[in-house]
């Protein structure tokens, strides 16, 4: 029994460096990667305004809101937000309003959820959970919020 107990005080020895460093870097990875997909998405829409604005006239059925506010919406929050997310800057409320981007857009194009696009759904799925998990648990500690809080704890 010492011996199961001493192995498992063995695994647990870096336990503070890989959840403290090992969290900040996988955050970033998180923050960069998910930022990226929706990034992406914000400047082809705004490479092509004309085809996007038919985009949202005639395939997206955004619920209330006339199409072109939804599109300039859309791609402000697709530009927005991931910048933020990227630089750790009002993370938790940039990842939660990535969520509801990717939200509105499984909602508003119905053949996303068709047999011909089924990894589209799978995409907006785990970017959904990614976007959760960084706003419930935070974005780590290789953030500009955590630089601006530690500014203001020395200056307090």
């Amino acid at each position: 029994m010492n011996k199961i107990l001493r192995l498992h005080s063995l695994t647990l020895r870096f336990d503070d460096v890989i959840q403290s460093w090992g969290g900040a870097v996988l955050g970033l990875a998180l923050r960069c990667f998910v930022a990226w997909q929706f990034l992406k998405a914000g400047l082809i829409k705004i490479h092509d305004w004309e085809a996007t604005l038919g985009l949202f006239r005639e395939e997206y059925s955004v619920p209330i809101l006339p199409p072109e506010l939804a599109a300039y919406m859309g791609a402000g929050g697709e530009l927005m937000f991931p910048i933020l997310l990227i630089l750790g800057l009002f993370s938790r409320p940039a990842a939660l309003g990535l969520f509801f981007v990717n939200l509105m857009a499984v909602i508003s194009y119905p053949i996303i959820w068709t047999y011909e696009c089924p990894a589209a759904i799978n995409d907006h799925i785990y970017w959904g959970i990614l976007l959760l998990v960084l706003t419930v648990n935070g974005s780590g500690k290789l953030t500009l919020d955590q630089l601006i809080q530690s500014k203001n704890r020395t200056i307090a």
